[in-house]
This record gives C-alpha cells, sequence and structure tokens, in this order.
C-alpha cells in the first residue's frame, strides 16, 4: 500500500470515528509551532480605532 493510500484511509478512519472537526483537532495536536509568543506581541504595535475602523471598511469592500 502506498502511503497516499495509508494515508487517505487514516483520514476516512478519524472522520468515520471523530468527524470533520474531531479529525482536524486530533491533527492540530501533532503541529510543534514554532517562534516565541510572549516575546513577538509586545514587539508589534497596538492597532487604534483607525486602523480598526480602516480594516473594516476595507474588508466590507470585498464583500
Amino acid at each position: 500500500m502506498k502511503i497516499t493510500e495509508i494515508r487517505q484511509q487514516g483520514y476516512k478512519a478519524l472522520i468515520e470515528s471523530l468527524g470533520v472537526v474531531g479529525m482536524l483537532r486530533f491533527i492540530q495536536q501533532f503541529e510543534v509551532g514554532y517562534g516565541d509568543y510572549t516575546t513577538e506581541k509586545y514587539q508589534l504595535e497596538e492597532p487604534t480605532i483607525e486602523d480598526f475602523q480602516q480594516f473594516v471598511r476595507r474588508d466590507n469592500r470585498e464583500i
């Protein structure tokens, strides 16, 4: 059996057992992640209310 077939059958078994959302949550547990969130979050500037309003206006035009 090829690796792609094993992967497909594994996903199928997980979906049948856990449902799609459960399968996705299960697979997310294996992602290691990277970086240092605590340090990085303080390196970003806090958005202003004007930044937020501009973001909302821009997002609404795309709908």
